[in-house]
């Protein structure tokens, strides 16, 4: 299954008095990310959510290279780095778009929980996602 990135251009106020973009943007742009990955690979948030399962953030983590400025095209690459049934780790990589230049490593960890809050195993419960996380996560690993 091929994912293509997910493009997010600069928005003026995303930039601070520098003109530069604020760190915080970066962390948003991971959820668009995300959503858009997951819609994707056809298990969008409200797909997950109808069948009674959240994903919190559980760890957020950056690596800022270089800085963008308002309008610049960022393209955000999302791959599943890790996942063992009940934590999945996703790793972004951002560049600015038609270049070679990362400006921003990163990777979110989640669980998944039922409604009530207690930790949900996907592989009996919705054992199609489970599946492919763990094909993707097969395939990062080579």
């Amino acid at each position: 299954m091929e994912i293509c990135p997910y493009k997010h251009t600069v928005q003026y106020y995303e930039t601070d008095r520098m003109g530069i973009t604020h760190h915080s943007n970066y962390i948003r742009w991971m959820e668009e990310a995300r959503v858009d990955f997951l819609e994707q690979a056809g298990w969008g948030y409200d797909k997950l959510e109808e069948t009674g399962i959240i994903s919190p953030v559980t760890s957020v983590q950056c690596q800022y290279k270089e800085s963008t400025t308002f309008r610049d095209e960022v393209e955000i690459f999302v791959a599943v780095k890790e996942f063992k049934g009940v934590r999945l780790v996703l790793e972004y990589k951002m560049q600015k778009a038609g270049t070679q230049e990362m400006v921003c490593t990163a990777q979110s960890e989640h669980c998944f929980l039922d409604k009530e809050g207690h930790l949900v195993r996907l592989k009996k419960t919705v054992p199609g996602f489970h599946d492919m996380l763990c094909r993707m996560a097969e395939a990062y690993e080579n």
